[in-house]
């Protein structure tokens, strides 16, 4: 793995952070094209990029340590508050930075007055993008995010190995690369939203199908990550991935009908 690609001078560049930082960018690029397709303040993207971005490192972070502290640690929740486990790259979980995101985004949204659903329609693409980049970084920079063991040199050529005894094994077990496989995941997600972005009239069909597939995505995923089961079967992402799935399904028979009533009063 690359966890620091180069140096300019002395300041290292992480391949982690390098990667959010395009993540970050190519979202708030596709975004600011949504808004002036939609005849919206461009302005309005910038901010958004803004609470977006910190709700993502925010939240992810709190949503890692209350996870690491839930799953078996016997260290007391005030030690995984320092200024290195707070202020290091590694540690982000994707739900936790999600959920605290839409939450600011929706808070600004009602101060502006501004359509929530169709807010997070045009959001839901760059979304989509933005996150596959972000696991390219991880993949980079081995950050925990490690399938099931695999034979073979295939996998030898796209896979990874444990670092230095890193969990659960020793130095030398190639797993599945399962960033890569979320990437392409993503990818595919964010070309179905892009081509599927200019049909509806109804806002919240894009954003419904965004919870849809990218909870599916995950769902699979999980399958070959090395996460604990929570409850009946599943990883504490699975049970989110699961209730996402169905608050989108939900979400999309709703708009879609909306959908047939515009359709048949045109």
């Amino acid at each position: 793995m690359y966890p620091k690609l180069f140096e300019i001078g002395p300041v290292p560049v992480y391949s982690y952070g390098l990667m959010l930082g395009i993540a970050f960018l190519t979202a708030s690029a596709l975004f600011s094209r949504e808004l002036k397709r939609n005849g919206m303040d461009e302005n309005i993207g910038v901010m958004i990029t803004f609470l977006s971005l910190i709700g993502g490192l925010v939240g992810s972070k709190i949503f890692y340590i209350l996870e690491e502290w839930n799953f078996g640690s016997s260290k007391p929740l005030s030690t995984f508050f320092t200024t290195d486990v707070l202020f290091s790259p590694s540690g982000l979980t994707f739900y936790g930075g999600l959920f605290l995101a839409i939450i600011l985004i929706i808070i600004y949204c009602k101060t502006k007055k501004l359509s929530i659903l169709k807010i997070f329609d045009m959001l839901s693409p760059a979304t989509a993008i933005a996150y596959g980049i972000a696991r390219i970084g991880c993949h980079l920079s081995g950050d925990g995010d490690y399938g099931i063991p695999v034979n073979g040199t295939f996998w030898e050529f796209i896979g990874y190995s444990y670092l230095n005894g890193t969990v659960p094994t020793h130095e030398g077990v190639y797993v599945h690369p399962t960033p890569i496989y979320e990437f392409i995941a993503s990818l595919l997600i964010f070309i179905f939203l892009w081509k599927r972005r200019e049909i509806y009239k109804t806002s919240g069909i894009i954003f419904a199908y965004y919870l849809i597939l990218t909870g599916i995505a995950r769902l699979l995923v999980e399958i070959i990550r090395l996460n604990p089961i929570v409850a009946i079967g599943l990883s504490q992402a699975q049970i989110i991935s699961v209730i996402m799935i169905f608050g989108g399904i939900y979400l999309l028979f709703n708009k879609l009908n909306q959908e047939k009533l515009i359709s048949k009063t045109v």
